[in-house]
Parts: C-alpha cells; sequence; structure tokens
C-alpha cells in the first residue's frame, strides 16, 4: 500500500497552526472535508477526539496518527501534516507530535484496509531518517516530494 494512494490532492498540509490535540485535530479534519464533501468537519473532529479518548494516537519521537472511521464515504482517505512548533499529543514518550498522519476510513467497512495503512504509516514513521527528511523539507510540495520517493509499496 502506498500513502500517496489514499492522500488526496490537497491533502498535504503544511504549517498546522493549532498549539492543542483538539486544533490540530480539527485542521486535519477540515482539510480532508474540503477534499471529501461528504463529510464535515465538526462530525469528524468528534470522531477523532473520541477515538483519542480511548488513548493517544501520539505514536512518539514527533509522530501522531489520528484515526477514525466516518459515515458517508466510500473508500480509505488521509491528510497528512506538519507543525512547525509541534503539539503535546500525550505522545507515549511525553515528546510534542510535529507530524500528522491522520487517516479516515468508511464507517461500515472491514478494518483490512485501515489496519493496514495504519501500519504501513507506522513503519515509515519508525524510520529516523524519514521523520527528518520530513521535518526538513520546504513546504508542500517538499513534503510530497519526500512522500513520493520514500512511500515503496510494502
Amino acid at each position: 500500500m502506498r500513502i500517496l494512494d489514499i492522500v488526496p490532492a490537497g491533502g498535504v498540509v503544511d504549517g498546522l497552526r493549532s498549539e492543542t490535540k483538539e486544533g490540530i485535530l480539527r485542521e486535519l479534519a477540515e482539510a480532508v472535508c474540503r477534499l471529501v464533501p461528504a463529510l464535515s468537519p465538526g462530525p469528524l473532529t468528534t470522531v477523532l477526539m473520541d477515538r483519542e479518548a480511548l488513548g493517544s494516537t501520539g505514536i512518539g519521537e514527533g509522530v501522531a496518527i489520528p484515526h477514525g472511521k466516518a459515515p458517508g464515504i466510500d473508500r480509505l482517505v488521509a491528510a497528512i501534516g506538519r507543525s512547525a512548533g509541534g503539539v503535546q499529543f500525550a505522545s507515549l514518550d511525553g515528546k510534542p507530535a510535529r507530524l500528522f498522519f491522520l487517516v479516515v476510513a468508511p464507517e461500515n467497512n472491514s478494518a483490512g484496509m485501515h489496519l493496514k495503512a495504519l501500519a504501513r504509516i507506522s513503519r515509515l514513521a519508525k524510520d529516523e531518517r524519514f521523520r527528518r527528511r520530513l521535518l526538513e523539507a520546504e513546504g508542500v510540495d517538499g513534503l510530497t516530494q519526500v512522500l513520493r520517493e520514500e512511500d515503496e509499496p510494502a
């Protein structure tokens, strides 16, 4: 699975501005909703916050992989965001998250593709070189280029 196969054009967001977990989730939800009109930012943010209440999706090393299931979509969709300052995300290592990989799956779909996407992102995010390249990339085009170069099928 290639991550860019589930990130629509316009799904890479640089310069996330919020300083809170909910704010970051809202910004990412808004990005997804601009690309997938069947979704609305408010309800999607609620789905993501409800998932966070079960346990943080901050995996550590400056990375969070928020995810959830939403009604009204028929395919997996993702957005990728970067925050210059980072946001406390209750990550396992206590470090602020700066890189965010949002995954939204259809509500009534089997978990297979959803879990496969989360596993792929997690594997990539564990690579220190990949994280550093994303953090050093210039703008949306730079982020997209790093993803394209690193995103080989698993």
